[in-house]
């Protein structure tokens, strides 16, 4: 299925959102809870799948495109928008949390690129949405957030979402990148990639890291987040009252103790008495 070429112009600073201008007739793929607004003059359809076989490909091709989205946890179903007016329709496209929408133009990345399978935001009409699973048992089993990475395929744009702020490397030939798994944001596929153990036990404790690395060899392109999502909810429920992690007086020495500390433990001891 031939691809539609949109425009589009990303805007904002931490928490940016897509504006894609859309021709009549054309239409562009979104994850599920990713619009932003759009004109009047555009329809929405929920497919099952990913939408880029539109009506064709026959009921079992629309479900191995939707058992794909399954596997990467995200919904089986996508929403596409369609301008249906005579003239063009703009629709916008909002990042689910702080960091930078970068567009991919997969015609320029030699039709595919491997990105993490929460980074997806939307796409132009005819993009490829499937899994990329890691080959090597090490990284199935060690592997976490960089085991099962969403596979782009097409030669059309599509805009992933990055967390915190994002850095691009090319890497020669044979150049070697060590990366937390979950800043991993992308690769192309003539990039190499493999989980590294940390190499000491006592490191992998009490260094505050994970225990494996994400292995990345060149030659090809890479794309880091300093903000994986994991890592910004797991400092947020850390810090939930529910959780003893802190509550409103988190900054202060004495709220730490009055809360759930020294105090807590002396006034409920005194109820046994």
């Amino acid at each position: 299925m031939a691809m539609d070429v949109v425009d589009y112009e990303i805007k904002g600073s931490e928490m940016q959102f897509v504006e894609v201008e859309l021709d009549p007739g054309e239409a562009a793929v979104g994850e599920a809870g990713s619009m932003f607004f759009m004109d009047v003059g555009i329809g929405m359809d929920t497919v099952f799948g990913d939408g880029s076989k539109g009506g064709g490909g026959g009921f079992f091709g629309k479900l191995l495109g939707a058992g794909k989205r399954l596997i990467t946890g995200e919904s089986l179903f996508t929403t596409v928008y369609t301008n249906n007016a005579s003239q063009k329709q703009r629709i916008a496209f909002g990042a689910p949390y702080p960091g930078k929408i970068l567009p991919m133009d997969l015609s320029k990345l030699g039709g595919m690129l491997i990105c993490q399978k929460d980074s997806f935001l939307c796409a132009a009409r005819g993009v490829s949405l499937g899994i990329a699973l890691q080959q090597k048992l090490s990284v199935g089993f060690f592997g976490g957030e960089g085991f099962i990475m969403q596979k782009l395929e097409g030669d059309g744009l599509a805009f992933v979402h990055a967390g915190g702020t994002v850095v691009k490397r090319e890497l020669r030939p044979g150049e070697t990148l060590l990366v937390d798994t979950g800043c991993v944001v992308a690769y192309t596929p003539s990039v190499d990639f493999e989980i590294q153990y940390v190499g000491k036990i006592k490191t992998a404790l009490f260094g505050g890291e994970g225990l494996f690395f994400a292995k990345l060899t060149g030659p090809g392109t890479v794309w880091l987040q300093s903000l994986p999502f994991s890592r910004l909810a797991s400092r947020v429920f850390a810090a939930a009252p529910q959780t003893g992690g802190g509550g409103r007086d988190e900054g202060s020495v004495l709220g730490g103790i009055a809360t759930g500390g020294l105090l807590g433990g002396i006034l409920g001891g005194g109820d046994d008495d």
